[in-house]
This record gives C-alpha cells, structure tokens and sequence, in this order.
C-alpha cells in the first residue's frame, strides 16, 4: 500500500532562480556544455545538435523555450539527456542540483503556480520544505514537430 504514494526519483535542476524536476526514468544521462552545431530553419529554442555516440541529438534551451531571461553559461550548466517518446533530446539547463525520492500525494495541481512556466508544459508542483519545485510534462515541453532538426540536417 505505501510504494502506491510514491511517484520515484527526480532530477531536480536550475533555470535562473526557479527549481524543476523530471522523473530520473525519462534521462539518460547528463553532460557537461559542449560545442553545439547550429542548425538553419529551427525554432528559436533549438539551438542545434551535439554528436552524442554516434547519435544526433537535437537541443533545446530550456530557458528560450520558457520564455526566461538566459543566464550565461558557466561551469555549473548542463545538458540534461531526456529519452522521450523514443526520441533523445538534450536540455539545457543552468544546473542539475540533485536525485530525490517524490512522493505522489506530495504533487499539486500546476495552477497554483504564479510567474512560472506555461502551465500546459507543468505536471504539477511538489513542496519539499522550504523548496517549491516545479514538475515537468516533457511529451508537452518537447513537442516533436517542434524540435524535429533530423530532416534538416539529413537532407
């Protein structure tokens, strides 16, 4: 009965002052910044693709694509490898802070959430303490007409 109320482990990271988590099932690792290869005709948050083990891997600004005021990147910024329907993407993010337990009865409706991020792009909010983090639908976040950069570069 009690594994019932837990939803699992999150990634939890930074864009600017707000904190974000996405489940750890849906990453697949997470790189230091790297050399990105711009990609023409994309949307604004795309940045381009990294070369990943022989894997071309479209990436996103998670900042841009929420709207936020970029920080510049530093040593603490990451790109955040999210496997999601089947596809790789890389997020870009200005940190990735920490691996917790959630619990699901701790998940609140993403209405309550003022300032933040679309909504549409939030599965709900959990508080922990004294932090508010802020959960992401990635499906919603990485809609694939989108960030869809292989045809682009193939041909």
């Amino acid at each position: 009965m009690e594994n019932e109320t837990i939803m699992g482990k999150v990634i939890v990271f930074q864009l600017k002052d707000e904190e974000y988590a996405v489940s750890v099932q849906q990453i697949g690792s997470i790189k230091r910044m790297q050399p990105i290869t711009r990609v023409p005709q994309t949307a604004d948050f795309v940045k381009g693709v990294i070369n990943l083990r022989g894997v071309i891997i479209p990436i996103i600004d998670l900042s841009a694509r929420f709207g936020i005021k970029k920080t510049e990147p530093n040593e603490a910024t990451r790109i955040i490898i999210v496997n999601v329907e089947e596809k790789e993407v890389g997020l870009i993010v200005d940190a990735a802070t920490d691996v917790i337990d959630i619990q699901r009865n701790a998940i609140e409706p993403a209405l309550e959430v003022v300032g933040a991020v679309d909504t549409n792009y939030i599965e709900g909010v959990v508080k922990l303490e004294s932090r508010l983090l802020i959960l992401l639908d990635l499906p919603k976040v990485l809609i694939p007409e989108e960030i869809n950069v292989t045809k682009t570069v193939e041909g």
